[in-house]
Order: C-alpha cells, then sequence, then structure tokens
C-alpha cells in the first residue's frame, strides 16, 4: 500500500508540474457528462464539495499488450480523485468492484510537507462488492465527460469515505 501511495503522490505533482500550459475550452456545455466544468472533476466527499483545478485535472488514454487504460485525475492544493480503468473499451459503465480489481477509484488527502503522512482511501477494497460506478458519456479526441460515485476505505486506519455526485469534462493528454 505504501507504494501505492508513493505513486498517487508522484502522479499529483507531476502533472501538477507538466499541465502549467494547458489551454482552456469551456464550452459551457455539460453533454450528459454530469455538472464539471471544462477541465475539471466535481464531487461530494461525505457530503463536502470538491472540484479540481482546471490546470491539475486530466485524462490519458494508453495502449499497450492488447489492453487499453484510461487514467482520470484531479487535484487541489488539499485534495485528489485518481481513477483508472483498465480494459477500457469507451463510452459505457465501469463498476467499481472487489470481483474486478483492475478498475480503481482513489480519494488521497496528500500531506506535501510530510508524505508519508499523506492519506489514501481506495476503492475497491478486501470483501467490499460492488462500492461504485463510472459511467463514461462521451469520448472525443481531445475531452472524456462522464459521471462517477464510490465508497472508499483507508488501508491505515479502516476509515470510510463517500465520494457521490462526481463529474469530469477532462482534456486528454
Amino acid at each position: 500500500m505504501r507504494n501505492l501511495k508513493q505513486f498517487m503522490l508522484l502522479i499529483m505533482v507531476t502533472s501538477m508540474v507538466s499541465l502549467t500550459s494547458c489551454k482552456s475550452d469551456d464550452d459551457g456545455g455539460d453533454s450528459g457528462g454530469g455538472g464539471a466544468a471544462s477541465g475539471t472533476i466535481t464531487a461530494k466527499i461525505n457530503g463536502d464539495q470538491f472540484t479540481s483545478l482546471e490546470i491539475t485535472s486530466f485524462a490519458n488514454i494508453t495502449s499497450g499488450g492488447g489492453q487499453t487504460t484510461l487514467v482520470m485525475q484531479g487535484n487541489t492544493q488539499s485534495q485528489a480523485i485518481n481513477i483508472v480503468i483498465n480494459g477500457y473499451e469507451g463510452v459505457g459503465g465501469y463498476e467499481i468492484s472487489d470481483d474486478n480489481v483492475f478498475i480503481i477509484a482513489s480519494y488521497i488527502e496528500p500531506n506535501i510537507s510530510n508524505p508519508s503522512d499523506t492519506q489514501t482511501w481506495s476503492a475497491p477494497f478486501q470483501d467490499s462488492g460492488i462500492v461504485g460506478e463510472v459511467r463514461i458519456s462521451e469520448e472525443t479526441e481531445s475531452k472524456v465527460k462522464g459521471t462517477f460515485h464510490f465508497d472508499c476505505k483507508n488501508s491505515n486506519d479502516d476509515t470510510m469515505k463517500s465520494v457521490t455526485d462526481g463529474s469530469f469534462n477532462l482534456n486528454l493528454m
């Protein structure tokens, strides 16, 4: 789990540095992708509003070894949401479940001054069953839009977080 935390922190820092020159493309439309503004992820974390910064939010689709993977991430200075869909096949629904550990979602509270204190809540987790879903409503050459929700668990202290009303409207890298 420590390696996962370090990997997530590396992704967040890398995205903050590498996305400083992203182009804005606010079309103002939703197109069934939820309520996220262009270039962002929004959700409620245990009922509290989360909206990522456009400069630190992205999606990336890669293919290799006969498999396609979609990675989506959105950060603020104190929070992050990361979703990975291995076996991505485009528009449609993707269940987050302990029966399919190739689709994962995380809510992260990074501690930049002390990375070992970074807290990560992950889904799925052991004996969790179905804990959420990611729904891709639109994919173009430059964007991916959709909605999501998931319950996640911190392996350090077994606390739970509920991520609800999630939506994304992300620029593809």
